[in-house]
């Protein structure tokens, strides 16, 4: 898949975006601070590298049986954990090796597209307007997500379902300050959430999440407040 892992220096395997440095400024805000607002402390990168990918198709491969890939993750009343509570996850990979999914529900300030892209070290002149930086989840911070559309698409896109794609290239952030699309809504993420090998599985037999369907309504909603309690709506009460 075009997202990679790689091995962190316990021995796990972590997932691949780009990085950001450390004390990187955009819009009047250090990104630091921002993180610091989501309630995650630490800054695990210290060098600007945009990870590219290796080519290859932008089709999101099969699914496995039982798979939550393309679904939203929803945090029940039994999860006590603070850097989860309440939140939706929107699930990027999850089979017999692990899950990963990004948090879509906490934002945490805004960034000048332009000043990410110089941070990045690729220029960004010609481009306006913000992002909204949203708290991804607690695992290494710095690497920066895209989910959008699947209206835009490249070598770097890796299409997940539910009309939902992710792309590692910064050439994403590009299109999205030219302001005309595509893609025509997005969700930029610091961080994500990850899982070991039925890490996942455990949590939810212990009732502290649920899942139901994804959708871009409720994955791009402005309204960042009121995505819990839509996908909670949205679950199947077995009597």
């Amino acid at each position: 898949m075009l997202f990679q892992r790689r091995r962190r220096f316990d021995g796990r395997e972590s997932w691949r975006g780009w990085n950001l440095p450390a004390g990187s400024r955009g819009g009047g805000y250090p990104l630091w601070s921002l993180l610091a607002l989501a309630g995650i402390g630490g800054i695990l990168m210290t060098a600007a590298i945009l990870a590219r990918p290796a080519p290859g198709s932008a089709a999101a491969p099969a699914q496995d049986e039982g798979s939550l890939k393309g679904r939203l993750l929803v945090a029940t009343t039994e999860m006590t954990d603070p850097r989860f509570t309440q939140t939706v996850i929107f699930m990027i990979h999850h089979d017999a090796t692990g899950a990963m999914g990004l948090v879509i529900n906490r934002p945490i300030g805004r960034i000048s597209i332009a000043a990410l892209l110089e941070q990045l070290g690729v220029g960004g002149s010609g481009v306006g307007g913000e992002l909204r930086v949203h708290y991804g989840g607690p695992v290494e911070p710095m690497q920066g997500f895209v989910l959008h559309t699947t209206d835009y698409t490249t070598p770097a896109t890796y299409v997940v379902g539910s009309g939902i794609a992710l792309t590692t290239d910064a050439d994403i952030l590009r299109a999205i300050g030219a302001g005309s699309g595509p893609p025509r809504r997005s969700l930029f993420a610091l961080g994500y959430a990850g899982w070991a090998p039925g890490q996942l599985e455990g949590e939810m037999k212990r009732g502290h999440w649920v899942d139901v369907q994804a959708d871009e309504k409720i994955v791009f909603d402005e309204q960042a407040d009121k995505k819990w309690e839509r996908a909670m709506a949205r679950r199947v009460i077995n009597l």
